[in-house]
């Protein structure tokens, strides 16, 4: 009887340390750790998007307590802004709270130029790469499928580092000699034509059939290729 006794006595002094020692494991590594995976949670990166989560650090004069439960976290307005604030609290009877901010920056893979790009250059692989970067950042509709820009001609210096934009480039050119397909659902035919403006994929051109001299108006379906459906 008294050897079970002994035995219940250690067993519970250990259970209290065991939540003691857990306790007073929260210190501000732990707590800003604690509300950046939260973050994550709320705002998880997807196919197309990546997303940078930065909490900011607890002021080192601030006394973390300790708490015996398990923390909850909130967002208590949440939004789509930057500028986030992470509430974090432990609801045991001595409850307390803590507000930290963060900073949630949400990036997308743009084109961008390797190097200086002059003009009349040709992109590739080799000068334009794909560079996330944060879309509150960028103004008006850059281009991210190398699909577009592979092959197009720079209508203009790009400096290094610089966006690639469809107003930058074309993937036809004026003074480009293009092929010219008119299709039907039962035939096509393929003569040659001079561009007399620029455009990239699916833009309309105007195009002069060098056999017949009349200018046409065709859609861009490729490098130096223009197609008129009939």
């Amino acid at each position: 009887m008294r050897l079970t006794t002994i035995f219940s006595l250690i067993l519970f002094l250990l259970l209290i340390k065991h939540t003691t020692t857990a306790a007073t494991e929260l210190n501000s590594d732990y707590i800003e750790q604690f509300a950046t995976n939260y973050l994550i949670e709320q705002f998880p990166s997807t196919a197309e998007e990546r997303v940078l989560i930065t909490v900011a650090e607890i002021d080192p004069r601030i006394t973390i307590q300790a708490c015996a439960i398990p923390l909850t976290a909130e967002l208590p307005d949440k939004s789509s802004s930057r500028n986030v604030n992470v509430k974090i609290s432990c609801d045991e009877s001595t409850p307390w709270k803590i507000y930290l901010s963060a900073k949630v920056e949400i990036t997308k893979a743009f084109l961008v130029a390797k190097h200086t790009i002059n003009k009349g250059d040709i992109l590739d692989e080799n000068n334009v790469e794909l560079t996330y970067m944060p879309i509150n950042r960028i103004r008006g509709k850059k281009l991210t499928d190398t699909a577009e820009v592979f092959g197009a001609k720079a209508k203009r210096r790009i400096a290094k580092n610089k966006l690639v934009n469809k107003h930058s480039i074309c993937l036809v050119c004026k003074g480009d000699i293009v092929t010219i397909v008119a299709a039907s659902s039962s035939f096509n035919i393929k003569t040659q034509g001079e561009a007399l403006s620029s455009a990239n994929m699916d833009e309309q051109i105007r195009v002069r059939n060098s056999r017949s001299n009349k200018v046409i108006t065709a859609h861009v379906k490729g490098i130096n290729q223009v197609i008129i459906n009939l």
